[in-house]
């Protein structure tokens, strides 16, 4: 009698144990996995940024924003800013009078003015935390209500790319997610809005 006492002790410390690491599990998969897709958004917003960025630099000196990342990366990698410097002032008429004031412009590279020194610039097309999926680019112009001409870009990374590969489970459907959050942009192709983000 002991004997079978003991074995049914045993049989319910064992399952007391799984339930609790059945509830426990359940409880922390939905926290942990709100903690990898703040993660994941967060990577995804410091590269949309990043792309912003190297667009208003080539928009600064094409006049245009490119919706080619082949273009961006080029740009970013090889290209240069005219930067004017002036010796003397236009407002020192005895030296505009001598010939003194002197303007000339010098280049300085686009990669080491607007990113940190080692930046990757061929990272600009890719979406963090995925194998190679790349952001949508588009870049073109837009007619406003006043009619005025703009210049419009517009990258973005759909939900289902930012998530992708996270724990399935929790998503029972992933475009029931995309409905509710179609995903992170900056800019809009559609509309001037001044480069913002959607999380902005």
């Amino acid at each position: 009698m002991k004997t079978v006492r003991y074995i049914v002790q045993i049989i319910l410390g064992v399952l007391v144990v799984l339930f609790t690491y059945l509830i426990y599990s359940g409880i922390m998969k939905p926290i942990n996995f709100e903690k990898e897709k703040s993660a994941r958004y967060l990577k995804v917003v410091e590269r949309l940024k990043d792309i912003r960025t190297a667009e208003v630099a080539y928009k600064s000196v094409y006049q245009k924003f490119t919706g080619s990342f082949d273009t961006l990366i080029n740009f970013v990698k090889t290209d240069s800013f005219p930067v004017e410097f002036k010796e003397g002032s236009l407002d020192d008429s005895l030296a505009v009078a001598k010939n003194l004031v002197k303007r000339y412009i010098i280049y300085v590279p686009v990669r080491d003015s607007i990113f940190p020194k080692g930046y990757n610039a061929d990272s600009l097309r890719y979406v963090p935390h995925t194998s190679g999926v790349q952001f949508n680019l588009a870049a073109g112009s837009i007619v406003t209500g006043s009619k005025v001409t703009v210049q419009v870009f517009e990258a973005n990374a759909l939900n289902f790319d930012i998530l992708n590969g996270m724990n399935r489970q929790l998503i029972v459907n992933l475009n029931d997610v995309a409905k509710d959050f179609k995903g992170l942009r900056v800019g809009n192709i559609k509309e001037a809005n001044n480069n913002a983000g959607n999380w902005e």
